[in-house]
């Protein structure tokens, strides 16, 4: 495994980067496909040889956020124009090229300059991008970029609903991108906006295939894992029976325990599987108190 891991440029809360060096030992040295079924921010896939990667989120705007940035991977300099463009037009703070923070703002707010500079105007590109420019993936990548925590967020009405972040465009977002386009224009990459089942009939995985799971975890509270419920995890660990069955190789991550709750159905199913234990990097921005956490990744194949 390559010291130099790659990041996603999407940030996406519960990413897998930080946990990288401990799961990636686990997954077989030779794959023909990789299929992810829950891709998110995609920075497994990011780290993943194989002959072809076959993608897959539920999320529209996840989906839409990938395949726009595979479509710049050849055209990477007019991604960044045009992001530069809006950071200047809302003269948004950029790192990455200058700082353009008062030494008065720093001063006075020493922890949170970035969203007290950035507040108004970024509250005026979420408004234009609102009103009449949703269809701007270009905008809707700085509103990420700039947004509480970097999460993608949209109201019922269908509007981006974010405050402003204590966050920059700063170098390593432009890292994370460059690194994205390198890996993403080299490989041969297949991206869909499916439900997982609906994708895995689609995909149709053979035994030379690698399926990599990380559904939303039930018993922890980030605003993805509230789709997810008892139901969903049944038939989530029904459809990796019956790929055990056809011998086809998977790894799963799961959370066991989260408080005073536990994954009973999931606890009880891996026994008959490979348990490994992974030291998580789990926060939840609700909740920052001391908490009991497991998280696991479970395989049905020796490594």
């Amino acid at each position: 495994m390559a010291n130099n891991l790659n990041r996603s440029p999407l940030f996406y809360v519960g990413d897998k980067y930080k946990l990288l060096k401990e799961i990636l030992p686990y997954f077989p040295k030779k794959i023909d496909r990789f299929i992810e079924p829950f891709t998110g921010g995609g920075s497994v896939f990011l780290n993943v040889d194989a002959k072809k990667h076959l993608l897959n989120d539920i999320d529209k705007n996840v989906y839409l956020l990938h395949a726009f940035l595979k479509k710049h991977s050849k055209k990477p300099n007019k991604f960044f124009k045009e992001v530069q463009k809006i950071i200047f037009e809302y003269n948004l703070s950029r790192s990455f090229q200058e700082d353009i923070i008062p030494a008065e703002l720093k001063l006075k707010y020493k922890k949170t300059y970035y969203a007290k500079f950035n507040k108004d105007n970024f509250n005026k590109l979420k408004s234009d991008f609102n009103n009449s420019e949703k269809d701007n993936l270009y905008k809707f990548y700085v509103l990420l970029i700039y947004g509480f925590n970097r999460m993608i967020r949209f109201n019922r009405s269908g509007d981006y609903n974010l405050p402003v972040g204590n966050v920059d465009f700063n170098s390593n977002v432009v890292n994370a991108l460059k690194s994205y386009f390198e890996n993403v224009k080299k490989a041969n990459i297949e991206i869909n906006n499916l439900d997982y089942i609906d994708f895995l009939k689609k995909a149709k995985p053979t035994k030379k295939d690698f399926l990599y799971f990380d559904p939303p975890y039930l018993i922890t509270f980030s605003e993805y894992n509230k789709l997810w419920n008892d139901k969903n995890e049944i038939d989530l660990i029904k459809t990796l029976d019956n790929l055990n069955k056809l011998g086809i190789r998977f790894a799963v991550s799961n959370v066991t325990h989260y408080k005073e709750r536990e994954n009973k159905i999931f606890k009880d199913w891996s026994k008959k599987y490979n348990v490994f234990q992974v030291k998580s990097n789990y926060i939840s921005y609700h909740d920052n108190s001391i908490k009991i956490f497991n998280e696991v990744l479970i395989t049905n194949y020796e490594y």
